[in-house]
């Protein structure tokens, strides 16, 4: 998840991304975001590879350990300053974002395939997008509700056809957990939002990420005891990778691009992780992609890259809008 990282706003002027600057100017940050939406869709894969011989909180657990040490420097790069109602947000970012949304998801994931996860993630935008306009007040279009229309029913597609042809180890209910954890993901990435106006966004998911780790730590202890940490090399390579590359490197390279392209032409590149975590599951781990799951990953995606091009209004951009559209008119009765 990325479902794994939240996506900051990013700040400063951007120009347009032209043709005739992207290979000077754009295509190192394009490069590191493609290169992060892939990483992120490799989160499932190696998740499924840990799960065969680790629970789901070891799993969650030294994922996030490897993590916080990679970004051991981010955290403390500058002084943290966070007034004590930011401090409540982070506690909070950091509960729904780490533990609540990793160990409901990766339950889902061991109940499912990670094709079908994959897939249910890419309903992540879509979420935001509700988000957006229940508590953002941002009015979605005509085309948009029908994106959230077409992309539910994808979803239903998928987490029918696991009776149908996505083989034994594809459930509903797996694919039903991976959806509602994207819930306390909006959580996390709303509040991230809001937090990275008045802080480095490295900062943020830096403080989320430990503070995370401390509650998964806490709650490792008081419902299973101390882990073990007797495991093959297969799986610890599998954690490793999950923490350092699908989890810290994907931060870093998300949050390094998206400081040099606007997030209006970033935003596309969330779209790889569904894709390349069902590519990984169908060709290396051997799952099946029935027609309806095939059918429904379509829709799920097309919706997830509408909404990754195509803005919201909010009140403002419609006030603008009306006025710009009157002042046309005005201007051709003068005319």
């Amino acid at each position: 998840m990325s479902t794994n990282s939240a996506e900051p706003e990013p700040t400063g002027h951007f120009e347009p991304l032209e043709s005739s600057d992207l290979p000077r100017r754009r295509i190192v940050p394009i490069l590191a975001l493609a290169t992060a939406g892939c990483l992120w869709g490799t989160g499932f894969f190696f998740g499924k590879i840990a799960l065969t011989e680790m629970s789901v909180t070891a799993m969650v657990l030294f994922r996030f350990v490897f993590a916080c040490i990679v970004l051991l420097h981010n955290t403390f790069s500058e002084p943290v300053r966070f007034s004590p109602r930011e401090w409540r947000l982070i506690l909070l970012a950091s509960f729904t974002g780490v533990p609540v949304q990793f160990l409901i998801q990766f339950k889902g994931l061991s109940l499912t395939t990670v094709s079908h996860a994959s897939l249910m993630v890419g309903t992540l935008p879509i979420f935001l997008a509700i988000a957006a306009s229940l508590f953002a007040h941002e009015h979605l279009h005509v085309t948009s509700w029908v994106a959230l229309v077409l992309s539910s029913l994808g979803a239903a597609l998928i987490a029918f056809s696991g009776k149908v042809s996505a083989g034994p180890h594809a459930s509903a209910f797996g694919d039903l957990l991976v959806v509602v954890s994207l819930a306390a993901s909006v959580v996390w990435i709303l509040i991230s939002k809001h937090l990275v106006k008045r802080h480095s966004p490295m900062i943020v998911t830096a403080v989320v990420f430990w503070l995370g780790l401390l509650q998964v730590a806490a709650f490792a202890l008081l419902t299973s005891g101390v882990p073990s940490l007797h495991y093959s090399h297969r799986v610890w390579f599998a954690v490793a990778a999950q923490g350092i590359f699908a989890t810290a490197v994907t931060t870093l390279l998300w949050n390094w691009g998206l400081s040099r392209v606007p997030a209006s032409q970033a935003g596309i590149f969330v779209n790889l992780e569904p894709l390349v975590g069902s590519i990984l599951g169908v060709l290396l781990l051997h799952e099946s992609l029935g027609a309806m799951a095939i059918a429904g990953g379509t829709l799920i995606i097309a919706g997830a890259v509408h909404f990754s091009y195509k803005p919201m209004m909010t009140a403002e951009n419609i006030e603008a809008s009306q006025l710009k559209r009157a002042q046309g008119v005005q201007d051709s009765r003068v005319h």
